[in-house]
């Protein structure tokens, strides 16, 4: 994965609201971390992964980047727009969103942990 010069950011709750207005959610975590907290409606598709599974990632939507603190979705929303994606990186990743009070579970349906 590489970078580009200025990487389109959002705040946890700009992100929330992208969501809500149509944009994909792509959570880029490892498994055990989505299983311990993701946000309801993200796409799991692990950074190691993605370029497997690019066919899986909608061209037609903006793609709202999300990981534990915001570096590896950093790299991956740098990747997705070389690739010509509308995407952007989520600051400060599950953290941040769980700072903030934003809603996620875990795989159970409980409130969600970030680890």
């Amino acid at each position: 994965m590489s970078t580009v010069d200025v990487l389109p950011s959002v705040t946890p709750a700009e992100a929330q609201a992208a969501v809500a207005a149509g944009a994909m959610l792509l959570d880029v975590r490892e498994y055990q971390e989505w299983m311990a907290g993701r946000v309801a409606g993200a796409i799991h598709v692990p950074m190691h992964d993605l370029p497997g599974r690019l066919d899986e990632i909608p061209r037609d939507r903006r793609i709202v980047c999300v990981c534990r603190s915001g570096n590896r979705s950093g790299q991956v929303t740098s990747w997705l727009l070389e690739q010509g994606y509308d995407a952007v990186n989520m600051t400060g990743g599950m953290r941040a969103w769980a700072a903030d009070g934003l809603p996620f579970e875990n795989m159970n349906g409980n409130p969600g942990a970030v680890i």
